[in-house]
C-alpha cells in the first residue's frame, strides 16, 4: 500500500529541482486515488516494471485537495506520461510540479541556492565518484544532508558524466553552475568534457 503523507503549499516551495504530477480536486478515499492512478498508469504502459508510485504527497490549495506524484524512484515512460496528462487534464487538472509552484504558489524558495557551498572541480580526478563524494561531504558539513542524499540518488540514475556533473553543480558551487548544460551538438563539436582524464 502507497505511502500518502500530508504536506503544505511551503514545503512544495522547497522542491525545486524535483519533478512529479499533481492531480487537483481529489476528493473522497485517497488510498484509491493512488491505486486507481497505479492501475491507470500501468495498464496505458506508463509506469515500466512493475514499477509503482509508493510515496504520494497530499496537499491542500484553494479548497482543493491535491495529489503530488513525485517521479524520484519511479520507473516511467515520460513522453507517455505527458500526452495521458494533457488527454486526462479536464478529469484530473494534471500538471507537473515545475509548472504548479510558479503558477500557482509564487514560485519556488530560493533559500538553498545561497548557502551552496563551494567546490571546485578544475584539478579533480574524472572520477565521478570521487567528485560525487566531495560534494556530498561538503552539504553534510553545511547542514544539508537532504540535499546531499537528493543528489546522490539524481546523480546514480543520471544517464552521462556530462549530466551528472550538471546535477552536482546544482547542490554545490562549481565552474558549472551558471551554466545550462551544452547542447549535444555543442558537445559533438567540442569532443570529451574538459573534466574528463
Amino acid at each position: 500500500m502507497a505511502e500518502i503523507k500530508q504536506i503544505t503549499t511551503e514545503e512544495l516551495r522547497h522542491l525545486d529541482g524535483q519533478e512529479g504530477m499533481i492531480l487537483q480536486g481529489c476528493g473522497g478515499d485517497l488510498q484509491e486515488w493512488v491505486d486507481g492512478i497505479n492501475g491507470l498508469l500501468t495498464e496505458a504502459g506508463i509506469l515500466l516494471d512493475g514499477s509503482r508510485f509508493e510515496s504520494v504527497s497530499v496537499f491542500q490549495h484553494q479548497e482543493l485537495t491535491n495529489l503530488l506524484f513525485p517521479f524520484d524512484g519511479v520507473k516511467l515512460d515520460v513522453g507517455k506520461l505527458a500526452m495521458w496528462r494533457l488527454q486526462t487534464h479536464g478529469q484530473f487538472g494534471g500538471t507537473w510540479l515545475s509548472d504548479y509552484v510558479p503558477n500557482q504558489l509564487g514560485g519556488f524558495t530560493q533559500e538553498q541556492q545561497r548557502q551552496k557551498p563551494k567546490m571546485e572541480l578544475l584539478g579533480q580526478d574524472g572520477n565521478i565518484f570521487g567528485i560525487l563524494g566531495r560534494a556530498s561531504r561538503l552539504l553534510k558539513e553545511a547542514g544539508q544532508k537532504g540535499q546531499a542524499d537528493e543528489m546522490f540518488r539524481r546523480v546514480t540514475s543520471s544517464g552521462s558524466y556530462a549530466e551528472a556533473l550538471h546535477i552536482i553543480s546544482e547542490y554545490v558551487d562549481t565552474e558549472l553552475s551558471s551554466h545550462t548544460p551544452p547542447s549535444k551538438s555543442h558537445q559533438k563539436k567540442k569532443g570529451r568534457s574538459a573534466y574528463e582524464r
